[in-house]
């Protein structure tokens, strides 16, 4: 108990710094609104960096005794003094911003992040569509489904090329045009793992992927291929899951087993595209 006040001044160290950077970053927010819709890349990854460091927090705070008990016995470092304890890495100017967005981190409160969006099921997708072809093995096959057929659309999307339903290639352009306008240098970093994969969900029987009916696309930063299932995912990816969301894609962060290089549309958008005689 002796070690309490000492992990509340922690926290109160933590929170401060985190408190004061959002405060100030929302108030220049609304300065700039007038400007037009681009906000600084520095100023939007330092924003993501603080939201893993409060979720970091919160799964250290079981050990927070112990750790605090071994800082009392270590000596101090007179050079860690000099250093910024809100600067996660070396600077953020210049090309170091972009190399940002490829850092791993943790996914905050990653079962939420998709509130007010419904996943496309399999179940759902069959009843508005129909199979996208009559038969469905483990591997990409083309699509059958004549309906759907008419649909695809192969072109450049912003910084990828899909091959996926009209509705959903105007949506995503939509995402892109807003993602360049607002922070280019995750523009420029954005990679694709593909969309249209007309096949069943691995190790299912006959459960239906979202890639098979050209709603789905993986994305990544740089190339480089999220780990499956671990909870953490690129910040890149974090940032423009936002972008995504608004628009009215479900991020895969959520699921079960963390997918989260995998956006596909909503129930909700697609319900929406059914009424207003899109699809």
């Amino acid at each position: 108990m002796r070690l309490l006040p000492a992990i509340i001044l922690a926290i109160a160290i933590v929170l401060a710094p985190v408190i004061w950077f959002v405060g100030s970053f929302f108030m220049a927010s609304g300065n700039d609104s007038m400007n037009g819709p681009a906000v600084d890349s520095g100023a939007r990854i330092e924003i993501e960096i603080l939201r893993q460091q409060m979720e970091d927090l919160q799964f250290r705070l079981g050990t927070v005794e112990e750790e605090l008990s071994q800082l009392q016995r270590a000596p101090i470092d007179p050079s860690y003094m000099e250093q910024d304890p809100n600067a996660p890495f070396e600077s953020i100017n210049g090309n170091q911003i972009a190399d940002s967005y490829a850092q791993v981190v943790l996914i905050a409160s990653r079962r939420k992040i998709n509130e007010g969006l419904s996943v496309s099921s399999p179940r759902f997708l069959l009843e508005m569509f129909g199979p996208p072809r009559e038969e469905l093995s483990d591997d990409c096959e083309p699509m059958t489904n004549p309906k759907l057929k008419d649909l695809l659309v192969l072109g450049d999307v912003g910084p990828i090329r899909v091959n996926m339903l009209r509705p959903a290639v105007d949506s995503m352009r939509r995402v892109f045009e807003r993602v360049q306008q607002t922070d280019v240098d995750l523009y420029n970093r954005i990679s694709t793992a593909g969309a249209l994969c007309v096949r069943r969900i691995r190790g299912s029987q006959n459960a239906v992927s979202t890639h098979a009916f050209g709603l789905a696309v993986d994305l990544n930063i740089d190339g480089v291929l999220d780990t499956l299932g671990d909870g953490k995912t690129q910040l890149g990816l974090t940032i423009l899951s936002d972008f995504f969301q608004e628009e009215g894609w479900f991020w895969g962060a959520s699921f079960g087993r963390e997918d989260s290089m995998h956006f596909e549309v909503s129930q909700e958008l697609i319900s929406r595209w059914r009424s207003a005689g899109e699809i």
